[in-house]
């Protein structure tokens, strides 16, 4: 008699057709890929759908699209850019300008805002009780509060400094006016860049150099002066640079002529109000992710590093941080990555960073969806990146083989 419920083949039983696509069904792992195959299928389809029916509207009124503009002349002026822009420039060279004042500021930014919340989330755990208070207040103040409203606020302290005429003078080489801080600046302006570019260099071979000098310790039980030759490294590599370039010591110097200041240069009032609402608004969250990192450090170890007769500092650089930063990383490349984008609220004091340029390029050219999907890559590949770069951070400092246990 031939098998109704099964065919026996080399030895072994095969289902019949109806089974094995019950037994498909019931796959958790089919099912799953078939419902993301639908989403991306529906997700890809009102994509295309609604990509078509904008085009077909703005066609039908006109307009056309695409990104040939982008080589065609802006037509409009750049009050404050770090790169050199004139109005006969490309659209093209106007979104690189943007960008260029987006990633100052925030560098800036978020270069003080870790070094003032790493100081106020030392200072929350003090067992001074003043120095506590005071770290409690700042980031009860500035967490609980919005950062919209905070840089306006800068902003309009700004504009009531005295004008240039009368103003204050903090020193023979800084300025504070209405019209922004006005600083002295090295005479050589391309021998200083690259001496700021190669202590950029110099930290990220110091970060590396530091990691592997541990793995040796670790490994043959021989420590070197690592701390001495990291330092020697970061201040020597641009020192270095600097004598080579010629070792230039002249100073543009501020002078007042006529109703403003000529030479140095000028940090203006919206990038001023705009730097400080970003840092002292992410330092209060900063200071908080430094605390429970520190606080996720066993009271043991710590006890231990005192023990054996470690100063405060010496403390807190060999044991605390080091431990610390595993759980401080994450949590703190999210608010970077926060930090960037926010920095696109300068548009509301008109400090000309990446979005504002945008909505100028949106006005001028016509080119509504082409500038914001290009403005939105732009932001995607920053956050990425700095993403990519945290992680990679998360793993040289990671602790191996649990090392704490």
């Amino acid at each position: 008699m031939q098998p109704t419920t099964a065919q026996v083949a080399g030895g072994r039983k095969r289902l019949p057709a109806q089974n094995r696509y019950s037994a498909l069904w019931h796959s958790l792992r089919f099912r799953g890929l078939l419902y993301q195959a639908i989403a991306i299928c529906t997700v890809l389809s009102l994509v295309f759908f609604m990509a078509g029916n904008a085009d077909h509207a703005l066609t039908s009124r006109g307009i056309h699209t695409g990104f040939g503009f982008l080589s065609q002349e802006a037509g409009f002026s750049i009050g404050e850019a770090l790169l050199p822009f004139e109005s006969t420039d490309s659209f093209l060279w106007a979104f690189i300008v943007g960008l260029g004042n987006t990633l100052w500021v925030s560098l800036i930014s978020l270069i003080a805002a870790t070094a003032l919340g790493t100081l106020l989330g030392i200072m929350r755990l003090s067992s001074n009780w003043l120095v506590t208070r005071v770290a409690v207040v700042y980031i009860e103040i500035f967490r609980n509060t919005p950062q919209l409203m905070q840089i306006v606020f800068w902003y309009t302290l700004m504009t009531l400094l005295p004008n240039a005429r009368q103003a204050w003078q903090l020193s023979d080489w800084l300025y504070l006016s209405k019209r922004g801080l006005v600083l002295a600046w090295p005479a050589d302006h391309h021998v200083f860049l690259g001496v700021l570019l190669t202590l950029l260099i110099a930290l990220v071979v110091n970060a590396f150099w530091l990691r592997w000098a541990d793995r040796r310790r670790q490994r043959t039980g021989k420590a070197l002066p690592a701390f001495w030759i990291g330092l020697l490294i970061v201040l020597g590599a641009p020192a270095l640079f600097w004598l080579i370039s010629g070792a230039p010591r002249d100073f543009d110097f501020p002078r007042l002529t006529g109703f403003n200041f000529r030479g140095g240069v000028t940090w203006s009032p919206e990038f001023l109000a705009l730097t400080l609402g970003l840092t002292l608004y992410f330092a209060a969250y900063i200071a908080e992710i430094v605390r429970s990192g520190i606080q996720s450090v066993r009271r043991g170890q710590i006890e231990a590093g005192r023990a054996v007769g470690l100063r405060p500092l010496e403390l807190y650089r060999r044991i605390i941080l080091p431990q610390a930063l595993r759980v401080i990383v994450p949590p703190i490349t999210a608010q970077y990555i926060s930090l960037v984008k926010t920095s696109a609220l300068g548009v509301a004091i008109g400090y000309p960073e990446l979005f504002n340029v945008t909505n100028t390029m949106i006005t001028v050219s016509g080119h509504t969806i082409e500038c914001v999907l290009i403005m939105g890559v732009v932001y995607l590949a920053l956050a990425l990146s700095i993403a990519a770069a945290m992680n990679l951070y998360n793993k040289m400092i990671a602790i191996k083989g649990g090392a704490l246990r």
